[in-house]
């Protein structure tokens, strides 16, 4: 009797120790995907040594215009995302597109802000394709969809096929970071001159921090416009130029 029960209970036995086991892999594996650091998405540490090329905007607007508004952003930046929402469509629409002045588009990504790099990237290749700042106003509309996504490329590629890019080009693009030169050059042409948050603006020369609203920026333009009038309408260096190499 004692030997056909002890058979009886050894299959349970096992079912029921295979089912403990199963549990304990899918709780082990579980606590790894959860606690794991972020994978790194796009080895996005610059490089100090590389030879870099001069930096080069975004820009919008008519560059000869006597003032000059240049902008140091990171896409992940909450006040860069507000001031890009709430003030910049009133920026370009009534003193860019008026002709009072450029406005320059320089990435700033800030280090704490591991999605930064690839959303320059993403409006990089927009850029290839005619696009940036169609991108960039998705990006900074939508940064809440992908600001903490442990690996943004597909919101931005729902942005690039939303815009209706050919999402095959920006995703080659996208991939071998082919951009990645002149976000870091932008980036360390704002450090040599001081730039230190974001946003920051310069304006002639002149510069200014933080998520500012239109009614700043057009009394900080029409300032600017006064003084290049003064000198006859002529930037001469009291823009920011080329970074340094």
């Amino acid at each position: 009797m004692v030997k056909k029960g002890g058979r009886q209970q050894a299959p349970a036995r096992r079912f029921y120790l295979t089912l403990g086991v199963i549990a304990y892999v899918g709780a082990v594996v579980l606590v790894y995907v959860l606690t794991r650091p972020p994978a790194p998405l796009l080895a996005l540490v610059f490089d100090p040594s590389a030879p870099l090329p001069d930096a080069e905007p975004y820009v919008a607007g008519d560059t000869t215009a006597p003032v000059r508004i240049q902008e140091f952003a990171d896409y992940q930046c909450p006040a860069c995302a507000s001031f890009a929402v709430l003030t910049e469509p009133d920026v370009r629409q009534r003193i860019v597109n008026q002709g009072l002045a450029s406005y320059h588009y320089y990435d700033f990504p800030l280090p704490q802000h591991r999605n930064s790099v690839p959303a320059s990237l993403a409006a990089a290749c927009a850029d290839e394709q005619g696009r940036f700042w169609e991108m960039h106003d998705r990006l900074y509309g939508g940064q809440d969809r992908w600001a903490f996504e442990r690996n943004p490329k597909g919101v931005f590629e729902d942005f690039a096929r939303a815009l209706g890019l050919d999402v095959g080009a920006w995703e080659d693009c996208y991939d071998d970071r082919r951009h990645l030169p002149r976000i870091q050059a932008n980036s360390v042409l704002g450090q040599s001159i001081g730039v230190s948050s974001t946003p920051t603006f310069v304006i002639n020369g002149r510069m200014v921090t933080g998520d500012i609203g239109y009614d700043q920026m057009r009394a900080l333009v029409d300032s600017a416009a006064a003084t290049a009038s003064r000198r006859g309408g002529v930037l001469g260096d009291t823009a920011v130029g080329a970074s340094p190499r």
